[in-house]
């Protein structure tokens, strides 16, 4: 019986694979150089998503009421400052700087006739003055004479009806100027009443005067200017329509007043300083890089502000990081700007310093 030979086949060996390695390899390269790179940046950097353009808008509200006589503007276009926007009915106001300025003119009147009184009496003062000075003279002859007489009528130089004349003559010029005194002393009193009739109606007259002046500022007020140059939105009115003061017409965006407010967490707050540099992409732009520069930070976080602000004293406490707007400055120019509205979401990277 024959033997059967058993032949082995020959083990097949595998070749190792050397594509995964080699693609593991660039990963963990790729990886590497990533990491890198974004250490590197963020050593550097503090980025936030959290941003908006901000601008100064300027409400411009009614400061008297009255119907809309005419509007000298459109919405949405560029306008200067002092520019005729609006123009009230001003009929009503004119009346009342008529009615102020004739109760000013009879209050004027009033000073004319004090003044005209004042110088009648100060005349008549001047003549009791005179009066005095004539009856003091007069009572001082007598009173020599009386004396005289009296010397007299004892050695019999003079009779007794001489003397008794003197002294009817003295009686009667003691007795004219006493009443010339009196005279006098009333002129002075009238005098110092009509002046101080005459400061009261000075005072009329000043309240008059403040009276048509209040007319002529509230008639003023029915011709609105624009407060900025700007653009002007958010048009609340129409001709004919009725409105009251304290009223906002409308908003004027101002010129050259845009910038960015940036929302960094507390965290981020350690690095950045007044003064850094900032990148700036706006997401209505994405191809637009603008360049700014880290201006001040606000007071507070924006939850304080905020119109029910948190208090943490009461109920459960859950710690939540806060964030403080930061005021950045854009560095562009007139063109570049004019395309930026507020409100318009931006990502803000500072660049700060060591």
């Amino acid at each position: 019986m024959a033997q059967e030979v058993e032949t082995e086949e020959p083990a097949v060996t595998k070749k190792p694979n050397k594509v995964i390695p080699i693609i593991l390899g660039i990963v963990i390269l790729v990886g590497i150089f990533f990491g890198i790179k974004e250490y590197i940046y963020y050593s550097k950097h503090e980025d936030t998503d959290d941003a908006q353009i901000d601008g100064d808008i300027s409400p411009v509200v009614a400061r008297v009421g009255g119907y809309v006589d005419s509007i000298a503007f459109e919405e949405n276009t560029h306008v200067n400052k002092g520019q005729l926007l609006i123009k009230l009915d001003d009929r009503d106001y004119k009346l009342k700087v008529e009615q102020a300025q004739a109760a000013q003119k009879v209050a004027g009147a009033g000073i004319g006739v004090g003044q005209s009184q004042i110088s009648t009496t100060a005349a008549n003062s001047a003549e009791a003055k005179a009066q005095v000075q004539s009856a003091n003279a007069k009572l001082e002859q007598a009173n020599r004479d009386y004396a005289r007489y009296a010397n007299l009528v004892k050695d019999g130089s003079v009779t007794q009806q001489q003397f008794d004349q003197a002294k009817a003559n003295r009686d009667v010029a003691q007795a004219n100027y006493g009443a010339a005194k009196e005279q006098y002393k009333a002129a002075q009193q009238q005098i110092s009443t009509t002046r101080k009739q005459l400061k009261v109606t000075n005072t009329g007259v000043d309240q008059r005067q403040a009276d048509v002046d209040f007319a002529k500022l509230q008639l003023s007020y029915t011709t609105i200017y624009s407060p900025a140059s700007g653009i002007v939105s958010k048009r609340n009115v129409q001709r004919g329509q009725l409105v009251q003061a304290g009223q906002t017409l409308f908003s004027v965006v101002n010129d050259n007043s845009i910038y960015v407010t940036a929302n960094f967490k507390e965290t981020q707050l350690d690095n950045l300083r007044s003064g850094e540099k900032v990148d700036i992409k706006v997401d209505a732009y994405p191809d637009l890089k603008l360049e700014g520069e880290v201006y001040n930070f606000s007071p507070a976080t924006g939850a304080k502000f905020s119109l029910l602000p948190p208090d943490n004293a009461t109920g459960n406490f859950v710690k939540v990081v806060q964030r403080v707007p930061v005021k950045i400055k854009i560095n562009a120019s007139k063109e570049v700007i004019s395309k930026l509205r507020p409100g318009m979401s931006v990502d803000a990277s500072v660049i700060y310093k060591d």
